[in-house]
């Protein structure tokens, strides 16, 4: 019955798969949460309303997901109450002069830390570093292709991850507190807020 009538109406064809590219890209473009629920003139609505900032959040939705698998255990439910934080955090941008570039940042922030915590991405390391020529001051260096690229330090019982910065030489990386900069095998590490910065040398 379709060949009769694209015989009839050549141009029926055509329309046919406009339809469906249209139906496409709606679909692709689309946040991962309903938008027919949102209020008007929120951020969630601009989300549903940007196609970058869609696909942002379709991946965000994707990532999540990996990582809830891998966090099934997790007692107490970290991932799920600091998702709840992070959500909060994205909604707040209305406060910002430049909103639409303070959701995508925070989007991609968020993506690259749920990457590296729950290792859903290539990684380099772990790599151990001895500081102020003391034993007792080790530090664990793992380093995961995220974007913006980011890695894990672990100091003892603390753990923190960072995001890399612009730096004129070496590698340098900023986490909420914690600062690493490294330059070939040493690397300059402080720990915590106003704390003294330590000299660290990679292990063989």
């Amino acid at each position: 019955m379709i060949f009769r009538r694209l015989k009839r109406n050549p141009y029926h064809l055509f329309s046919v798969v406009i339809s469906f590219c249209i139906l496409t890209i709606t679909a692709q473009a689309a946040p991962s949460f309903d938008c027919n629920k949102v209020e008007a003139g929120s951020i969630q609505d601009m989300v549903c309303k940007d196609e970058d900032l869609s696909e942002l959040d379709q991946k965000m939705s994707e990532v999540y997901k990996e990582a809830a698998k891998k966090a099934v255990d997790e007692k107490p439910p970290v991932l799920k109450a600091e998702q709840r934080g992070w959500i909060k955090g994205r909604d707040d941008c209305w406060k910002s002069e430049d909103e639409k570039k303070c959701v995508e940042q925070n989007y991609v922030l968020r993506i690259a830390e749920l990457q590296a915590r729950y290792a859903l991405v290539d990684r380099n390391g772990p790599f151990f570093y001895a500081c102020d020529e003391n034993p007792a001051k080790e530090i664990v260096l793992t380093f995961f292709k995220t974007e913006p690229p980011t890695l894990v330090a672990e100091f003892g019982d603390s753990v923190s991850l960072m995001y890399l910065q612009p730096s004129g030489s070496g590698s340098k990386y900023q986490g909420r507190n914690e600062t690493v900069w490294i330059k070939g095998k040493e690397a300059m590490i402080t720990w915590g807020y106003d704390s003294a910065e330590m000299n660290c040398k990679q292990k063989p």
